[in-house]
């Protein structure tokens, strides 16, 4: 009886993962040296009307399971260094030219954008 229930939970547990899995989507794969903005994950007050998204950041580590140490450019909101979740991540719209950043990555940054 005991290895019967066992067989039905398990049959069920991969209908809910195939069902599951077949809505997700793969994440976004980024590089070293990427500009992206990350998701604000602390709320204060008056978040009403402050930005979703803080950045720009440059990613700096690529982690297991898609995590990626980021560090921010230019004086901007948010805290200096930080890790995050590429569900929590989209790529930096905005030109990168005016931000602090002397590195070969924002030159290599302003030559693709020519």
């Amino acid at each position: 009886m005991r290895l019967a229930a066992k067989q039905d939970i398990l049959k069920i547990q991969e209908e809910n993962r195939k069902s599951f899995n077949s809505k997700r989507k793969e994440a976004h794969k980024y590089r070293i040296g990427d500009v992206v903005a990350i998701k604000r994950t602390q709320f204060a007050t008056q978040g009403k009307f402050k930005s979703k998204f803080l950045g720009p950041y440059k990613i700096t580590a690529v982690r297991a399971h898609d995590r990626y140490d980021v560090e921010k450019l230019g004086n901007v909101e948010g805290p200096y260094a930080t890790s995050t979740a590429a569900d929590f991540m989209k790529p930096w719209a905005a030109p990168v030219d005016h931000y602090d950043d002397s590195s070969e990555e924002a030159e290599t940054v302003n030559i693709i954008k020519k």
